[in-house]
C-alpha cells in the first residue's frame, strides 16, 4: 500500500504574491506623491547580495491621528495605514504612503514614527516581522522598541532621506549576512 502526502497550505509557498495580488499594487503605485505623503524605496537581497524576486511587503502604520490603520477604506478601497508592495525581477519595492505618525505604546508614551512591516516570499513558511523608521534622531532615541534593538543591529531599522527629494525613503532588507536587518518574534 502507498501512501500519498498532500503538502498543506504552509508547505506550499510560491511563487504567487504578483500573480494574485498584483491588482492591489498597481493601484498602489498609481496614487501620486501629494502632501504629507512620502515614497519609500529599497531592495531586498539574501546572503549572497542576490535579489529576492516576487517577494511580498506589507507596510502597517498610525497616521497622523495617532492611530493604527483601520477598516476604513480609502480611496483605492484598502484600510487606512495599509500599503502592500511585491519586489520586481530586481528585487526592488516601493510604495507611496502617508507619513507615519506616533503611535502610544500603552504606558503612556509614544513610539517613533515608522512602519510596522510584514515579509513574505518563497521558502518562508511564516512572514519575518520587522519595522522601518525614519532618519528623526530625537523621536527615535526615546522608542521603547528600537531601544530593545542592539546599537549595532538598530541601523538594519533605519530608512535614509533621499538626498535630491525630501519625501523619498530608502530602506533595504537584508535576509541574512553582516548587515541582516533585524527581526522581530511576536
Amino acid at each position: 500500500m502507498t501512501t500519498k502526502f498532500v503538502p498543506s497550505g504552509s508547505q506550499t509557498v510560491g511563487p504567487f504574491f504578483s500573480i494574485g495580488l498584483q491588482h492591489m499594487i498597481d493601484a498602489q503605485a498609481e496614487r501620486h506623491t501629494a502632501s504629507g505623503m512620502i515614497e519609500l524605496r529599497g531592495k531586498v537581497i539574501d546572503r549572497d547580495d542576490a535579489p529576492v524576486v516576487d517577494a511580498l511587503l506589507e507596510f502597517w502604520c498610525a497616521d497622523r491621528i495617532e492611530s493604527f490603520a483601520t477598516l476604513e477604506p480609502r480611496g483605492d478601497g484598502l484600510p487606512s495605514g495599509f500599503y502592500r508592495a511585491a519586489t520586481n525581477a530586481e528585487g526592488n519595492y516601493r510604495i507611496k504612503a502617508t507619513r507615519p505618525g506616533p503611535a502610544p505604546f500603552g504606558d503612556g508614551t509614544y513610539q517613533a514614527p515608522h512602519f510596522l512591516v510584514l515579509f513574505f516570499a518563497r521558502g518562508l513558511l511564516r512572514h519575518l516581522i520587522t519595522r522601518v523608521y525614519f532618519p528623526m534622531a530625537q523621536e527615535n532615541d526615546t522608542d521603547h522598541v528600537l531601544l530593545q534593538v542592539p546599537v549595532a543591529r538598530r541601523h538594519t531599522l533605519i530608512a535614509h532621506a533621499d538626498s535630491q527629494e525630501n519625501h523619498v525613503f530608502h530602506w533595504d532588507i537584508v535576509l541574512q549576512g553582516a548587515d541582516e536587518t533585524a527581526f522581530f518574534a511576536w
